[in-house]
């Protein structure tokens, strides 16, 4: 029988899988300069992996139920880093977009939004890892 509390646990892959292959993606674009599909297929993780993360994180606030003791701390902080993840992506997601639609060469720009790339990367492995404790160190159910 499917409920909604199960809504969190199938979303929360993409935003894993996107934000990391794509900064993945962005670091092959800065090693490949000539090759232009590496920045055009991170700009595009990027994007899917934003709105993956704003999925993930929405379903988790509204459809998952409220812990106590050590297990209520870790969905706590758990729920700190995911906010600040979807933060960062939605910060570089904006950026990506301006300097797309200006058409211009901003390398400062390029490098502040590279370093948001990397956070958002970092904390989507940083927060899986504390969902990750709260499903199998407390066998919550999925």
């Amino acid at each position: 029988m499917f409920s909604t509390g199960h809504l969190h646990p199938m979303m929360v892959h993409f935003p894993i899988a996107l934000l990391l292959l794509g900064f993945v993606f962005e670091i092959c674009s800065l090693l490949f300069k000539k090759e232009t599909c590496w920045s055009f297929a991170g700009f595009w993780l990027l994007i899917a992996g934003t709105l993956g993360a704003l999925a993930a994180f929405g379903s988790g606030l509204l459809f998952t139920s409220e812990l106590t003791g050590t297990a209520g701390k870790i969905k706590e902080i758990h729920e700190i880093l995911a906010g600040m993840t979807v933060l960062c992506a939605l910060v570089d997601s904006g950026l990506k977009i301006y300097l797309k639609l200006s058409h211009k060469e901003n390398d400062t720009l390029k490098w502040i939004s590279f370093g948001f790339y990397a956070l958002s990367a970092i904390l989507v492995i940083i927060t899986g890892f504390y969902g990750g404790n709260l499903v199998y160190t407390y066998m919550l159910p999925l």
